[in-house]
């Protein structure tokens, strides 16, 4: 048996019988309970004014883009038909980039999975390609979007 003094006080545990303080009369933690039922709901409350506000910045700044968006579009209708017209064209190209690229990589899938060289080389030159393409090809859907294309 370990002796209870070579045990640091700070693990040491007291069960002497001494009296407890007190419990609060009913009403008194009732009292409490109400009191902090109210304090949480007014932080709920504050919490969702908070994010009504944050959600309603956010939308307006997306409205005001939109808004600018339609402005440019109706002021360059020209410009916006042949963005419409080059987003489903790089769309077309973007398919088949993918699909030369998925082929290439199930024809070289051992070489691919072997060496880093290879799969450094297919990354490095397909990569660059693909993010570009992509950015341009948001972009360009992004001024067409709603314009039908007249040829």
């Amino acid at each position: 048996m370990h002796d209870p003094q070579h045990i640091p006080p700070i693990f040491r545990i007291d069960v002497s019988a001494e009296t407890a303080p007190p419990a609060p009369a009913p009403q008194d933690a009732d009292r409490t309970i109400i009191a902090l039922l109210k304090q949480i709901l007014a932080a709920q409350e504050r919490q969702n004014q908070l994010l009504a506000e944050l959600n309603q910045h956010l939308t307006l700044a997306h409205r005001q883009r939109l808004q600018e968006l339609a402005l440019w579009k109706d002021a360059h209708p020209d410009v916006a038909r042949y963005c419409r017209m080059a987003a489903e064209a790089l769309s077309r190209v973007q398919t088949q980039f993918l699909k030369s690229m998925a082929v290439e990589a199930i024809e070289n899938e051992e070489h691919l999975a072997d060496g880093d060289f290879m799969l450094h080389e297919f990354v490095d030159r397909y990569g660059p390609r693909l993010a570009h393409l992509n950015a341009l090809l948001q972009v360009f859907s992004q001024l067409g979007s709603g314009q039908t294309p007249n040829t």
